[in-house]
């Protein structure tokens, strides 16, 4: 089965951006969300974003009139009945990923490929909720997603070869570049990510630095373009938090313990960039 027509469900950060770039890859997208609110804050994301690439002279007028044509927004999940692949951009909850894969069920075609861009969340778990784990696969991408050039796949335990070749196809079409992570907990990325981000959380908490010094460190020291602590304020520290969960409940290790600074600004709402506060603060977007 060839894929035309992509759903996502989600509008948020990450759904809009796969809207985004599946668009400007020629495929007609449906994009859905559980409210009017959401689906319009959605749409003005993307239309901000063309806007942007236009006003830079990397897409014409005409261009991005034409991406923002081929996406149609809904609330109703039924949306997604004609897809040939739905991309789950939900929040990174367990419950609330098997919940909308067995929703999906109910609406998507037979024959229809399900994908999740969860970003730690076990994908034969997640296809154990569905009424085709052969056609179920991780597809993680990135954050922002038109600008990050990765596109992390992971087969489930029943994940075909032809499904994980046409996945494979759709991501390139879209210009990224894929990787094959195996279906343990944090996939490649997180795996190694967020120990690391945890670690500078702790070096916080224990005084080992300010804020700023150990951002300016790990910049400086080894050549990476963004600190720990401004990386976990763009990720979102709630998302942080539950990424590190899902691997100290799937690797048993204590290694992978949320540091209790981490957990201590997530109940106080600190969750970075998106809240207007986190290790920084950011008071343009503060509400």
């Amino acid at each position: 089965m060839s894929i035309s027509r992509i759903g996502v469900v989600g509008a948020g950060q990450m759904g809009n951006g796969i809207a985004q770039v599946a668009a400007a890859a020629g495929y007609s997208v449906t994009c859905t969300d559980i409210s009017e609110a959401s689906v319009a804050r959605g749409r003005k994301t993307i239309a901000d974003s063309l806007g942007r690439l236009v006003k830079k002279e990397k897409l014409t007028p005409e261009a991005a009139e034409a991406i923002q044509a081929r996406i149609t927004w809904s609330t109703d999940l039924a949306a997604h009945a004609e897809a040939d692949l739905i991309v789950e951009a939900a929040t990174e909850n367990v419950q609330l990923k098997f919940r909308i894969f067995e929703d999906l069920t109910k609406v998507a075609k037979p024959g229809a490929i399900l994908a999740s861009n969860t970003s730690s969340i076990s994908i034969t778990a997640i296809a154990a909720h569905t009424d085709r784990p052969d056609r179920v696969i991780g597809m993680h991408f990135m954050n922002p997603v038109p600008l990050m050039a990765l596109v992390e796949l992971i087969r489930g335990l029943a994940t075909t070869d032809e499904v994980y070749a046409e996945v494979k196809e759709a991501a390139e079409k879209m210009g990224k570049t894929t990787v094959l992570g195996r279906d343990m907990p944090g996939f490649i990325v997180n795996r190694v990510l967020m120990p690391y981000i945890n670690e500078a959380v702790y070096a916080l908490y224990e005084g080992i630095g300010s804020v700023e010094d150990i951002d300016t460190a790990m910049k400086l020291g080894t050549n990476v373009p963004m600190g720990p602590l401004t990386l976990a304020d763009f990720i979102g520290l709630d998302t942080c938090l539950a990424i590190l969960e899902v691997l100290q409940d799937g690797m048993g290790d204590s290694k992978y313990r949320p540091c209790p600074l981490l957990r201590k600004y997530v109940e106080a709402g600190w969750l970075g960039r998106k809240s207007g506060r986190g290790f920084y603060t950011y008071a343009q977007q503060a509400k």
